[in-house]
This record gives C-alpha cells, sequence and structure tokens, in this order.
C-alpha cells in the first residue's frame, strides 16, 4: 500500500503480538467496506486502525495528464500500432485468410441447402409464368379471331369498326391503370418480371423459403469472397516485392 504514516496511534501501551484486528474509516470516522479496491482506496487520505492503534495515510494525489500528454501517448500508441502491423503483416494476411476461408465454408453449407428449395420454386414459378403467357396469347388470338368472324361473315365493318374503338380505348385504359398501380411501363418484359416474382414469392411462403435471410446469406457470401480476394491479392504483391528485392 503506496501511502505515508502521518501520525502514530493514540494509545500508549505497547503492541501485542500477532494481528488481533484491522479496520479502515474515513478521515471523518465512516468505515470503509473490506471489499473496496486498493485503487479505489488510495485515491483520498484514511485512517488504519490495527490492534486499537490509528494510523493517518496520506495519499499523494494522481495528477491529471495534459492534453499536450494524452496526445503524445496517442500518437505513440499508434507507432507501436504500426510497427507491429508492419512487422507481423504477413501473419496477420494468412490469419485472416483462413478465417475468410472457413467463413466462406460455413456460408456455402447454410446456402446449399437453400439453392436447392430456391431452384424448385424458380423452377416452378418459370412454368406458371410461361403457362400465364401461353395463355394470354391464346386469348389475344382468340379476341382476333372473333372480331375477324364477325367483320366478315356475320356483320360489316361499319357496324364492326365502333366496336374495335372502344376495344382499343379499353386497353389503353387497362395500360394506363397498371401503370397507375405498379408505377411501372406496361411492356412485356416488366410484366413477365413482376408476374414472375408474384409466383416466387408465393411459392416461398408456401415452402417456407426465407426469402429475406437467402439474400442475407449471399451478401455475406459474396463480401467475404471479395475481402478473401483482396487479402490474395496483397500476399501475392508482398512476396513479387520480396522476390525483386531478392533479386537486386
Amino acid at each position: 500500500m503506496s501511502g505515508s504514516v502521518a501520525a502514530a496511534a493514540d494509545d500508549p501501551s505497547p503492541r501485542p503480538r500477532g494481528s488481533q484486528g484491522a479496520a479502515i474509516h474515513t478521515p471523518d470516522g465512516s468505515e470503509i467496506p473490506a471489499s473496496t479496491l486498493m485503487d479505489t482506496l488510495l485515491m483520498t487520505d484514511f485512517k488504519l486502525i490495527i490492534n486499537k492503534l490509528r494510523y493517518d495515510i496520506r495519499c499523494h494525489k494522481k495528477e491529471e495528464p495534459s492534453g499536450e500528454h494524452m496526445t503524445e501517448l496517442e500518437n505513440t500508441k499508434s507507432l507501436v500500432h504500426r510497427l507491429f502491423t508492419i512487422l507481423h503483416l504477413e501473419e496477420i494476411q494468412k490469419r485472416r485468410e483462413r478465417h475468410l476461408m472457413a467463413k466462406i465454408d460455413h456460408l456455402q453449407e447454410q446456402l446449399r441447402p437453400l439453392e436447392q428449395v430456391k431452384a424448385a420454386i424458380e423452377a416452378r414459378s418459370e412454368a406458371n409464368t410461361s403457362g400465364l403467357l401461353w395463355a394470354g396469347l391464346a386469348l389475344l388470338s382468340v379476341q382476333g379471331g372473333a372480331l375477324a368472324w364477325l367483320t366478315w361473315w356475320v356483320y360489316s365493318w361499319d357496324i364492326m369498326e365502333p366496336v374495335t374503338f372502344f376495344l382499343s380505348f379499353a386497353n389503353s385504359i387497362v395500360f394506363f391503370a397498371y401503370f397507375i398501380i405498379t408505377r411501372q411501363n406496361y411492356t412485356y418484359s416488366s410484366l413477365r418480371s413482376r408476374q414472375f416474382l408474384q409466383f416466387f414469392h408465393k411459392k416461398s411462403q408456401r415452402r417456407c423459403f426465407d426469402v429475406e435471410q437467402y439474400n442475407k446469406l449471399k451478401e455475406d457470401l459474396a463480401e467475404a469472397t471479395e475481402s478473401l480476394e483482396s487479402v490474395r491479392r496483397s500476399l501475392r504483391l508482398r512476396i513479387q516485392g520480396e522476390e525483386a528485392s531478392e533479386k537486386n
């Protein structure tokens, strides 16, 4: 315990052999618990009582470090960290490479069953989307055939012309409604993609396929793979630099 004894005890009787009791009090007489840490105890003055003998302990006040000293300390820490990194860079990079390879293996193992479920859902969604598109083509073909039959065999063009006009106008209304609802232009590619995604998400819910988890694993795998390539590139450049230095 650091500190200086300022005064001896009040009791002039000779000290008995061995310690029969000890206590620590604050200068105002309050007892300090025995569980108090030494660093905390030495921050202020206190009274040490051993076998009814009282000792006044005065602790040296710790000076607060100045801003200049703290800046110098931080610069020293940064310098030591840079030196350590330079001296152990290859070891650190190899350790990181092993860590990234293990992480990639773990992510691929988690993705493997999800990829199988996703492939099955995509195949089924693709089949449903293609079937829907073929059904649309068949419907348009039937509509065109019906209009031709009504025009040339049942009625005349004078009668069917207003019908075709309002039919085209109705199609324009449908296309405009599609844009308002989806905020996308009505094109066959966008319509197909949207319908495929609808089928995919519906079947994913039925198969309990977590799309968010799958996307998160794919993002983590891509990030880990990119980091591994960066580490390996750095190792290759370091080896090439060492070989060039040895040749020179």
